[in-house]
């Protein structure tokens, strides 16, 4: 009878520790792949010109070749050398970075970025995190990080270093840790084009913030938009159950995700997104109780999450978790 593979346990590393930073620098300028903790999720990070290291990335994820990757900064400087911004997106970097916003704009000739983590654009999609682990990472390199979220592709976003390790033992080289991330969902990602600012993704950053600050409405990318960000695979941060949506009556066998009011009462179980009603808590808290409900049972229900301030990005990644898997 053949022995079963064992899948050695990855090293986990404090966050905090300048001498863990260190070591994380020296793996990935060996072209290695480092978890790293930021504000919204854990991210999977590679130098982003290194086309190796690119190459390595996508398959320890298991994540499509056409989906390009964020590059993540560790100031406005160095994002200025990697992508052109226009007045109305510089405004939006200097109100809100360092901060879980996203700008995809046209990619500089000398960008020190590999096509493949650009997925062959002419645009390249930038993020100067509010993440001392990552900034310290690319301070190191001097160079940026291609860093999508640290799990493998299509699945619930990580955000513990517990979660990590769950899903990449044996695909990366070491994980992190900075303990939960604060925000919990991705970063919000703004198109700069020539038509004016387009909104790719919901996320972190309410699309109300945003607003306050350009003075108009954002356009959104219409559901034919071509792949030029991160996220916008109609399946995506999928958990293996079946997933309901605004749902106020679950049936006896499915996990509950419970949101002010809707208690789930007749639920298999419930857990609460948040039961005083707060989009921030309730955001900080979705992928670690959907990953929790996931191993709890073969069916999820959600309870209706306003789609207004943060509770636009929620209902955006339930929409993603419960499409069809080949979409």
């Amino acid at each position: 009878m053949p022995l079963a593979m064992t899948v050695a346990p990855l090293p986990v590393l404090d966050a905090h520790d300048p001498a863990s930073l260190d070591r994380a620098a020296a793996i990935l300028r060996e072209g290695g792949l480092v978890a790293v903790p930021t504000e919204t999720v854990y991210g999977l990070a590679a130098d982003a010109g290194n086309a190796n290291a690119v190459a390595a990335l996508y398959a320890a994820k298991g994540r499509p070749a056409f989906n390009p990757l964020i590059a993540h900064v560790d100031g406005l400087e160095r994002a200025l050398t990697l992508i052109t911004l226009s007045d109305a997106a510089l405004a939006l970097a200097h109100a809100f970075w360092p901060g879980p916003l996203t700008l995809v704009s046209r990619r500089k000739e000398s960008a020190a970025i590999s096509d493949l983590a650009a997925a062959g654009l002419d645009t390249l999609a930038v993020r100067w995190p509010d993440a001392p682990a990552m900034t310290g990472l690319v301070a190191r390199l001097g160079r940026p990080l291609a860093a999508p979220s640290a799990n493998l592709s299509g699945t619930i976003s990580p955000t513990t270093a517990a979660h990590v390790a769950e899903g990449l033992a044996g695909r990366i080289t070491m994980v992190l840790d900075g303990g939960p991330c604060l925000v919990g969902v991705e970063s919000t990602i703004i198109a700069d084009t020539l038509e004016g600012l387009v909104l790719l993704r919901p996320g972190a950053l309410p699309r109300e913030a945003i607003e306050a600050v350009t003075g108009a409405r954002l356009k959104g990318a219409g559901g034919k938009a071509a792949i030029s960000a991160p996220g916008m695979l109609k399946s995506h941060y999928a958990p293996r159950a079946r997933l309901r949506l605004n749902v106020t009556a679950p049936e006896a066998d499915e996990i509950y995700l419970a949101f002010a009011d809707h208690r789930g009462s007749g639920a298999k179980a419930v857990l609460h997104l948040s039961e005083s009603g707060d989009l921030a808590e309730a955001a900080a808290n979705l992928f670690s109780l959907m990953r929790k409900a996931d191993q709890m049972g073969e069916r999820i229900a959600v309870a209706p999450v306003p789609a207004t301030g943060l509770g636009e990005a929620i209902n955006d990644r339930l929409t993603r978790a419960a499409a069809p898997k080949d979409s």
